[in-house]
């Protein structure tokens, strides 16, 4: 974990309230695994004055494959993000990270079901880049994206690029079928059963990808999007309910913010 004044190297819009941004980071990031995330701040950041959660979106290597950064994917949804939209080339960030824990994708699995819904595709294209390098079959897999409308459908392309065969859903018809993400992953998994499921989204869509794998006995995986002050476990400020009677909270920012969904207690 390191705390580093980073430079800003691009910031690119992404449709009409998203961007990507890219960040020089120390060559620690190179490690960096899919799932784990980076705190930011900008300078002189008094209201609020605590720094934001970002998932690491991709990491900007050279062509000789030196670390050069990260890219993190803004949403704007409030000041910190709308600040960030305004960003250049040359101004300065100061980031914490890499910080959490990320996928784990067992050694024997060859069939991944993959799950994003809108600015949860951040940390899922890292994933699929991820797998892509180290040559797994991606062409076996399926990535299930979905948003409220076209505007939320992010980074289809870039999916495409890596050969990784993509259901796109949104709950108003203007792309793809009009339906919930999780309607067609689950008529999948059960038609073509995956070894594992991995998904990242809001907590209604996680909650019910959770309850799909439980109920074929599927190993499952998810990434979880919830508030974070500190990013470091000092505030207890990300706590879910756990389904252990032993571990009755869990910390998105420590014990995730991947978890096994079966540690979660979604109905709580």
């Amino acid at each position: 974990m390191h705390i580093d004044n980073a430079t800003i190297l691009w910031n690119q819009p992404l449709g009409s309230s998203c961007y990507r941004i890219g960040i020089t980071t120390s060559a620690q990031y190179a490690y960096a695994t899919p799932g784990q995330f980076v705190m930011l701040r900008l300078p002189n950041q008094t209201d609020p004055l605590l720094r934001r959660p970002f998932s690491i979106h991709r990491l900007i290597e050279s062509e000789n494959g030196i670390l050069q950064g990260i890219e993190i994917l803004v949403k704007v949804v409030g000041r910190i993000t709308s600040s960030l939209s305004f960003c250049q080339p040359g101004d300065t960030v100061d980031i914490l990270g890499p910080l959490g824990h990320g996928f784990s994708v067992p050694p024997d699995c060859s069939r991944i079901f993959m799950a994003a819904g809108g600015i949860g595709v951040a940390p899922i294209l890292f994933l699929a880049t991820s797998l892509f390098k180290k040559q797994f079959d991606l062409s076996r897999c399926i990535l299930f994206l979905g948003g409220r409308s076209k505007a939320d459908i992010l980074c289809e392309a870039d999916f495409f690029a890596l050969n990784l065969p993509v259901t796109i859903t949104t709950d108003d018809g203007s792309m793809g079928d009009q339906c919930l993400i999780t309607h067609p992953l689950e008529l999948c998994a059960r038609e073509q059963r995956p070894d594992i499921i991995l998904a990242c989204g809001p907590s209604g869509m996680l909650a019910c990808v959770a309850g799909i794998a439980e109920s074929l006995n599927i190993p499952c995986q998810i990434s979880l999007e919830t508030a974070m002050a500190c990013g470091m476990g000092a505030c207890l400020g990300c706590a879910v309910k756990g389904k252990s009677p032993d571990v009755r909270r869990l910390h998105a920012c420590l014990d995730g913010p991947v978890m096994d969904s079966r540690q979660i207690d979604f109905l709580h």
